[in-house]
């Protein structure tokens, strides 16, 4: 296992825009959209088919960047896994039971303990329920409770280190029911809401765009992250293109990355 020999490290969340599969083409973009993001930890959803984070871990390789995979079987065909750069220690993939609320069409939260350096954490990656109604909101609602009563039993037993990702389908100021109740206890810290509340990370038609994705972190873990660093990577920018051309080609969706301590852990 390589040693880190650098005080952070970069985690980062990205939705591939799998819905109806990705194209080979669009592949090859977004491996190199993963290069240049060069984070140590990514968090992956609307993975599809399943295979797809194999052709990208095998791409990055292929240019020179050594990552392991991890992903889990949803009862859909959005999966949801994480990249990990060699040296990062991930272990004990699940998928929290109940966070479906029993219905195939929707995705499991996806959890995994990881260490970097001698920062070790919880990360929770979740993809909630979609769409702007009243009953998707309820039904994020029921989602959430799910998972922030999880969070809240981790809390009860001394689990402080907690990373919440992915994309939520939550506006802040909008799906505040939502935010409440993935919070658990009022236990987490969601940092998207108030560090990015000029930004967007999902890009629609027309030139429109919101904060549909979030980053969240456990309150008693703001020794570990590098308070300020959370940001919407501009993807588009680094690969030359336009919020158009980059929708098209490569994902709907900008990536999130964080920066947290390694040399040191809280715990």
């Amino acid at each position: 296992m390589r040693t880190f020999g650098h005080t952070t490290a970069r985690l980062a969340a990205w939705n591939l825009a799998g819905f109806g599969e990705i194209p080979p083409s669009r592949l090859e973009r977004q491996i190199e959209a993963l290069a240049l993001l060069d984070a140590e930890v990514v968090a992956l959803v609307e993975i599809n088919p399943i295979t797809v984070i194999e052709t990208l871990r095998q791409g990055l390789a292929d240019k020179g960047v050594e990552y392991g995979a991890m992903v889990l079987p949803q009862a859909n065909d959005l999966h949801i896994g994480v990249l990990f750069k060699d040296g990062v220690v991930a272990r004990n993939p699940r998928l929290l039971d109940g966070s479906d609320l029993g219905d195939a069409r929707r995705r499991k939260a996806f959890l995994i303990d990881m260490q970097v350096g001698r920062f070790d954490f919880l990360l929770m990656v979740v993809h909630l329920k979609s769409g702007r109604g009243s009953s998707d909101q309820q039904i994020r609602d029921e989602q959430a409770k799910v998972i922030g009563r999880f969070i809240t039993e981790q809390r009860q037993q001394s689990r402080e280190d907690i990373i919440l990702a992915g994309d939520f389908n939550m506006i802040p100021g909008e799906d505040v029911s939502n935010f409440h109740h993935l919070g658990g206890d009022d236990l987490m810290n969601f940092l998207s809401s108030w560090d990015l509340q000029d930004r967007f990370s999902h890009i629609l038609e027309a030139g429109r765009a919101n904060l549909l994705d979030g980053f969240a972190i456990s309150r008693t873990f703001s020794t570990e992250y590098i308070r300020g660093s959370l940001r919407v990577f501009p993807m588009h920018w680094a690969m030359d293109m336009g919020r158009e051309r980059f929708r098209e080609t490569v994902s709907d969706h900008l990536p999130f990355v964080a920066s947290f301590r390694i040399d040191r852990s809280r715990d």
